[in-house]
């Protein structure tokens, strides 16, 4: 499938890095944290430049699932018993409402992502509970995107509809895989006929955007068996469709990464061609590429907002619209206000305590520097647009000389042009953007970190 020089700049670039959600990723956030003053200050700040015009977006963690993935690392609760959803929705309510009144004017909410974990696993009623008491204290703003996610074996019509009424109109449900090894492997048991059956319900409710995710470079998969999972995605025709690398982090997240053999995954050039069967498969069926591990119709709002360069990423992946301020409600959530960052406690106990005693549930921060304010702008640019500028004083940085030193090999490679004061990605060279972001990325140059941090990049 690949020239030697293809597969030889795969194996040369296939380095651990940050899949770039946010700048400075996670790891490099300052040791010393952020002070709740100071989030609270950078928070007002958001707020009063965008509460009234743009709006703010909250993401929402519903953190509890009924059975490990094995594949999953996000946080998350494994339990079968449900009479923990009325605490933890109580407790959202209870955080939301510390916001409210920390922000002194009735927030205008643009946006809304409840993930998880498995946001499915709350009943309808205590997802109308949830989403009732935060309009208690809030607006609707006219042009408002609201999303979900789903785990096709846990969602009822009666919960698509319950959250259609509230105003949602996207969904995600994860997929992964059709095929039963990989399904065995990572224990994500779910039949094509299940997915079938609620994606037609969604469409039957009126969503007007349903998303897919895969996962490529999962244990025992094939290009044979990747090829069935896609085909069978393409006949459903969801709007929107993740294809995601298997980002292997058992260092980080322990046993549930450990459900299989290391040598069970597919390697390297073999798992980008996973990737490029999928890529051609998808633009076969009339999808577009967005940025990174995205594809959508052209309908979609995702491919209207990469048109009209609008595409902006945070910590919920790609948006079609950019809110300066996202509180992140839940445990584990991140909070953005643009000038700086926040994360609730990780584990769901500690969450509950700290709210129930009148306290931001902080577990840690960072305030982004001046020069952290520009570095987020280029790989803002690099992922959303695969190309930035900084002709504008306002965007240039005093490490210029070394970032182009380094990005000095790729263009060699021909995957980068550099002109003036630009730096475009060739399309054809779009899998090695995570690459090119690394050389702006101050913060990872300067601390030279062990590779067990992040995932491999192609």
């Amino acid at each position: 499938m690949h020239n030697f020089k293809h597969a030889d700049l795969i194996q040369k670039y296939n380095i651990p890095g940050p899949r770039y959600t946010s700048y400075p990723t996670v790891p490099f956030w300052d040791a010393s944290g952020i002070e709740t003053n100071h989030w609270l200050e950078t928070l007002q700040r958001a707020f009063n430049e965008s509460n009234k015009e743009e709006g703010i977006s909250l993401y929402i963690h519903m953190p509890y699932c009924e059975s490990l993935c094995t594949f999953c690392a996000c946080h998350k609760h494994i339990t079968k018993r449900h009479d923990v959803e009325d605490e933890y929705i109580d407790t959202i309510l209870k955080e939301w409402a510390l916001y409210v009144n920390a922000l002194g004017t009735i927030p205008n909410i643009a946006e809304i992502h409840l993930g998880g974990g498995t946001p499915t696993f709350f009943s309808s009623s205590n997802l109308k509970r949830m989403i009732d008491g935060i309009f208690n204290l809030a607006t609707k703003h006219t042009h408002f995107d609201f999303s979900f996610e789903a785990h096709p074996n846990e969602t009822t019509k009666e919960q698509m509809q319950t959250l259609f009424d509230l105003g949602f109109t996207r969904t995600s449900f994860g997929i992964q895989d059709y095929d039963p090894k990989v399904q065995q492997a990572i224990n994500r048991i779910q039949t094509y006929e299940t997915v079938q059956h609620i994606n037609t319900i969604s469409r039957e409710i009126g969503y007007t955007s349903i998303s897919h995710d895969i996962i490529f470079g999962l244990p025992h998969q094939t290009l044979e068996s990747i090829q069935s999972t896609i085909e069978k995605t393409i006949s459903l025709k969801p709007d929107r469709i993740a294809y995601y690398s298997y980002a292997h982090v058992p260092w980080i997240k322990g046993v549930g990464q450990r459900g299989f053999d290391e040598k069970d995954l597919p390697q390297d050039t073999y798992k980008r061609e996973l990737y490029e069967l999928g890529k051609k498969l998808f633009f076969e069926a009339g999808y577009q590429e967005i940025g990174m591990d995205h594809f959508a119709l052209p309908s979609d709002k995702l491919s209207i907002a990469m048109k009209a360069k609008k595409l902006h990423r945070n910590f919920m992946g790609y948006t079609a619209g950019k809110t300066k301020l996202m509180i992140g409600l839940g445990m584990s959530s991140i909070s953005d206000s643009w000038y700086a960052f926040a994360q609730n406690e990780k584990r769901v106990e500690d969450y509950i305590h700290r709210v129930n005693k009148g306290q931001l549930p902080l577990f840690r921060g960072h305030a982004l520097s001046p020069e952290d304010l520009i570095v987020r702008k280029h790989i803002l640019n690099l992922m959303c647009h695969l190309e930035t500028s900084w002709d504008d004083k306002a965007m240039q940085l005093d490490t210029m000389p070394e970032i182009l030193q380094k990005l000095e090999e790729m263009r060699h490679d021909n995957l980068i042009e550099i002109n003036e004061n630009r730096l475009i990605i060739k399309e054809s060279a779009r899998m090695f953007v995570r690459n090119v972001c690394m050389a702006f990325d101050l913060k990872l140059a300067r601390s030279q970190p062990e590779n067990k941090i992040f995932s491999m990049t192609i």
